[in-house]
């Protein structure tokens, strides 16, 4: 069961619920928009499927090199907030790096997310959108997955300094985009949200 939701934002913020019966909710980030990122996007459907509560996939407003899009996130993070009685934060690639800067930011707000999960983040997007850096201030159970494969991000750059904190880290034999791997990444994405929901 899914259902169309329109995320309260400055911007254009939309999004489909699946599984809105849950006290749990998962917001997903797409990969880059200018890339064919949306909602729609196999891994974040994947995940979908995995989880045992609501996910929220949404797609970002206009183009605004990453400062806008991380709006967006910790736009639909509210969203998701505001109906549900926990929520976790999951982004793949571009989204993924979005994830990790949206939950510094939420736990500097003093409002972190449950937990969060990264599938092959993008390290850096801008001055204002660094994975690497914020991990530090993400105040959270965090994870980060990527391909053995990668060539395409520096994702391990963004693993090795979530595994200094204290994270956990898994890798998957698969390139960046998963090929032929993206059930078994949205498996263990699901996963790793039981393992963080239960450190909680």
């Amino acid at each position: 069961m899914s259902k169309a939701v329109v995320v309260p934002s400055d911007r254009d913020v939309r999004g489909t619920l699946d599984a809105p019966a849950s006290d749990c909710c998962v917001v997903a980030c797409p990969p880059h928009p200018q890339m064919g990122g949306s909602r729609t996007d196999p891994r974040l459907e994947a995940v979908s499927d995995a989880l045992e509560c609501a996910c929220l996939r949404f797609d970002y407003g206009a183009w605004d090199g990453g400062r806008g899009e991380l709006g967006d996130t910790r736009d639909a993070l509210a969203w998701a907030r505001a109906n549900h009685e926990r929520v976790g934060l999951f982004g793949y690639s571009f989204g993924g790096c979005l994830a990790v800067a949206a939950a510094a930011r939420e736990s500097a707000a003093g409002t972190a997310p449950d937990g969060v999960v990264a599938l092959s983040p993008a390290a850096r997007l801008s001055a204002g959108v660094d994975a690497v850096a914020a991990l530090d201030d993400v105040a959270c159970p965090i994870a980060v997955v990527y391909g053995e494969r990668d060539a395409t991000v520096d994702a391990e750059a963004v693993a090795d300094r979530a595994r200094a904190r204290g994270g956990e880290v898994r890798t998957l034999p698969a390139d960046h985009h998963f090929v032929g791997q993206t059930a078994n990444a949205g498996d263990t994405v699901a996963d790793l949200f039981t393992h963080a929901a239960r450190d909680r």
